[in-house]
């Protein structure tokens, strides 16, 4: 790009249309069927299955590809769905890099993973482009549930209650259904409106009423619902953002990234997204990444992240590493910030300590750095709103700031389940966690009400 075609400060339209649908494409095209007949053919289809062990939902992997390999994708989508109705985002944004294929016996070998991520985008992608439903739903029970959030959780559970009879009611905060699908996922790993598509297609079994625009705490209450249904599940996620805890993070371009990251992912227009010609994310987890990488894909200049530890304690994968690397995101370690300058009461600049470690305890050294910003993004983490719970909390227990939980997802108050990133023991807030835990405490409430 040449010397001076950036706008100063923050400002959109800074790339032509065919650079935004370039860099915005799909970030691992789908398998066409010769390819995925090759990938299939690669798999060992292993005894003990490792690959297996390490997945959330413990689908059957070594089934579903070698059904791909016989030349059978509908029963290698079944296979999927039967352990994760949400199989298809789970192909697109599950880091398996550091699950199934991490734990592949040709990654040990080779160090080249057969793709089980492409290979279940591959059967999943046939079975709802072809509009095949595999489950009906069982007789009705007379039996109701209220779900409330309509993320990976909640449409998990809300499926597996609808299998078995159940009439599910979902409670949705948001104008959309998906969750975090729908909102919090870089635009590059979920195009063509597939989280749409997904929850059409999950919802189609029946049974389920979705009510958007219902929050928890503003429009319903949890002691009402205990009253009027038979369970209730709660999957609401995480509305809280930490705060940098920096002095003057206030100034105007300072903002959350996961509010940037949904602004994109709504955006009927990227070219009408401004973007900061310098941009620098705090944080080291996968909101970072895609906060940092999508500012680049949007034309900013310059693009740091700042984490406050070692590369080797980032949350974000040596894969999403790597995928900001090759975008031209600069990551900076062992630095936290300390005071965002303003001028005119916009951000100009980051002041940034170095930090050490000292034992175990995160120190700072005293020593700081400069970087010239023009926007800053918070991505250090979300947490729990349990104001949302409206006066239950003294039935509802907390555990370091989320809801506790048993095995089996039930809450302290009786009748009331929960899962996924709201509960205490949620697995790094991953989807396909979410939807294990969605699934599971489904059929705890279905035993519970059964008998």
């Amino acid at each position: 790009m040449a010397e001076g075609q950036f706008k100063t400060g923050i400002a959109a339209a800074r790339l032509s249309p065919a650079q935004y649908a370039e860099n915005f494409s799909d970030l691992h095209p789908p398998l066409d069927h010769h390819e995925a007949l090759v990938e299939a053919d690669r798999c060992y289809f292993c005894y003990d299955a490792p690959c297996m062990q390490a997945c959330p939902t413990s689908i059957d992997i070594p089934l579903f590809i070698r059904q791909i390999a016989t030349g059978n994708p509908l029963g290698s989508a079944k296979t999927i769905f039967d352990q994760n109705i949400l199989g298809g985002m789970c192909a697109r944004v599950c880091p398996v890099e550091t699950l199934c294929e991490e734990a592949c016996v040709r990654e040990a070998a080779e160090g080249k993973p057969v793709q089980i991520g492409r290979l279940q985008r591959y059967a999943t992608d046939e079975a709802m482009q072809r509009g095949r439903q595999f489950y009906e739903r069982a007789a009705p029970t007379g039996k109701t549930i209220a779900v409330v959030g309509a993320g990976p959780a909640g449409l998990a559970a809300a499926h597996r209650l609808a299998r078995h009879g159940h009439d599910v009611t979902v409670y949705e905060a948001r104008p959309k259904s998906g969750g975090l699908n729908e909102y919090g996922i870089a635009a590059y790993k979920s195009t063509d409106d597939f989280a749409r598509a997904e929850v059409d297609y999950v919802t189609a079994i029946g049974g389920i009423t979705v009510l958007n625009g219902k929050a928890l705490g503003r429009d319903i209450h949890l002691d009402q619902l205990a009253r009027d249904f038979d369970a209730v599940f709660l999957g609401m996620g995480l509305a809280g953002v930490n705060a940098l805890r920096a002095d003057g993070e206030d100034a105007d371009g300072v903002a959350n990234a996961v509010d940037f990251i949904s602004e994109l992912r709504q955006a009927s227009d990227l070219a009408g997204l401004p973007v900061g010609r310098r941009v620098v994310v705090i944080g080291g987890g996968m909101t970072a990444i895609d906060a940092a990488v999508q500012s680049k894909l949007l034309g900013a200049e310059e693009v740091t992240i700042c984490y406050r530890r070692g590369q080797e304690h980032m949350n974000a994968s040596e894969f999403e590493q790597d995928l900001a690397a090759a975008n031209g995101v600069t990551i900076r370690h062992w630095m936290q910030p300390k005071r965002v300058i303003a001028e005119g009461g916009r951000v100009s600049a980051i002041e940034l300590e170095y930090t050490a470690l000292d034992g175990d305890r995160l120190t700072g050294t005293g020593e700081t750095l400069t970087l010239a910003a023009d926007q800053v993004f918070k991505a250090i983490g979300q947490s729990f709103v349990p104001a949302a719970l409206n006066g239950s909390g003294a039935v509802v227990e907390l555990e370091r700031g989320r809801i506790k939980v048993d095995a089996e997802g039930r809450t302290s108050m009786p009748k009331v389940w929960a899962g996924g990133d709201c509960v205490a023991d949620a697995r790094e807030d991953l989807t396909v966690a979410a939807v294990a835990a969605g699934r599971d405490a489904a059929e705890s409430i279905h035993r519970a009400l059964m008998g």
